[in-house]
């Protein structure tokens, strides 16, 4: 059994062929809603960027194309039937000697990426060297899952999340399991986590999420300025070619003529996300399935990277919105979206992040946190109704709730 927001699930274990999962609904059952955390734990990481790379959009760009290891594809593919009848495809790298596998790691990618985007592959090759199972994940219609789903996916999908990890939990009921959440990805771990409260979810340990959308009204709002038109079209793009293959592939959920293509993102929220997901509008979806307003009822233990030069994901409601003492949150002021590309500091390559993430995984093993030799700590006190957020010396107060959407 485990939870979802609608109630407990199940999933039947995996078949001999070991090609996939069924969920279904058993019953309603409600964990009762979390008190406010009125202090959590906050960092200030100082990131130092690549000197040619100073900005955030440099680093989110140019973080895409560097250069890496071609690493040849060596995964086995698991398929998760869901309880609507869409699949989603998890791809597991093990180690070469699989009896020196330690725990597991869910990979969850961002907007109109998949198990192909280089940060994916990147970590993922990284984490199996280190001795990790790794799943990435394609979520509904994403990479290997074009075709296996009529439903797009959203940042409201955590029940999809839910069944990966329980997928996971039945091929490896010993082994411990922590998700990496990017962008996208984060911010449906986080709705996960916020929904969920205290119930264990599969073989979940920590989570750790970086760059996600908190408040999609204030990304959408953000991609009519003219620093995020840019990122707006690019998205636009991506999604629009998946949204017309998935109708080609399923013509029974086409319209009769296909549209023209949208012109901001907004525009297939409206017309294909809001509709599909159950809501009555984007402006519904933006409310409801932003995990801002979740954070202060999450209850296991989650790390928040943020950047706050991100040219994609405002910063500001991770710095105003209130969280639980169950989140820790860490911003550096450089580094962009997903970048993070660094100057020389002693660590093997340029892929800052990677080595966090690396580190983060070891201290979770050893059940002590190192603090890095450059990281700044404070404990932030949020008295009722209003809270405050220390950063460097700096103190600013706003109405809690004042600053979270929908």
């Amino acid at each position: 059994m485990f939870w979802s927001p609608h109630g407990h699930f199940s999933v039947k274990p995996c078949p001999p062929s070991g090609t996939c999962a069924r969920v279904g609904l058993v019953t309603a059952e409600q964990s009762p809603p979390p008190q406010l955390a009125m202090t959590y734990s906050s960092e200030r990481w100082d990131f130092h960027p690549h000197p040619f790379l100073a900005s955030g959009h440099a680093q989110t760009v140019i973080g895409i194309k560097w250069r890496q290891p071609v690493v040849p594809y060596r995964a086995t593919q698991h398929r998760v039937l869901l309880d609507d009848g869409d699949q989603l495809v998890l791809h597991e790298d093990r180690p070469e000697k699989t009896e020196d596998a330690q725990d597991c790691v869910l990979m969850a990618h961002g907007l109109g990426g998949c198990r192909l985007s280089s940060y994916m592959i990147r970590i993922a090759e990284r984490l199996v060297t280190e001795g990790y199972r790794v799943f990435r994940m394609d979520m509904r219609g994403c990479g290997a899952g074009e075709g296996l789903a009529k439903l797009p996916t959203h940042t409201g999908r955590s029940t999809d999340m839910v069944a990966a990890l329980h997928y996971i939990a039945e091929l490896y009921p010993e082994a411990s399991t922590h998700l990496l959440g990017f962008s996208l990805g984060g911010a449906v771990a986080l709705n996960m986590l916020g929904e969920a409260g205290e119930m264990r979810i599969g073989n979940l340990k920590r989570s750790f999420v970086v760059c996600p959308p908190l408040d999609l009204a204030a990304v959408e709002l953000h991609f009519h300025t003219l620093s995020g038109r840019l990122y707006d079209k690019f998205f636009v793009g991506l999604l629009w070619k998946q949204i017309v293959n998935r109708w080609k592939m399923f013509p029974e959920i086409a319209p009769k003529e296909i549209p023209r293509k949208p012109r901001c993102l907004r525009e297939i929220d409206e017309m294909v996300i809001a509709p599909t997901g159950g809501y009555a509008s984007a402006s519904d979806y933006y409310a409801k399935a932003s995990p801002g307003p979740k954070l202060a009822a999450i209850r296991q233990p989650v790390t928040i990277l943020s950047s706050e030069d991100d040219p994609v994901v405002p910063a500001g409601p991770l710095l105003e919105l209130p969280i639980s003492s169950s989140v820790e949150v860490i911003t550096t002021a450089r580094g962009g979206h997903l970048g993070f590309l660094s100057r020389q500091n002693g660590d093997p390559d340029r892929r800052w992040l990677d080595w966090r993430i690396v580190e983060w995984l070891e201290e979770g093993k050893q059940a002590e946190y190192r603090k890095p030799q450059d990281a700044t700590i404070h404990a932030v006190e949020r008295p009722a109704p209003m809270f405050s957020r220390v950063r460097q010396g700096e103190t600013t107060s706003s109405t809690a709730g004042s600053s979270t959407t929908g």
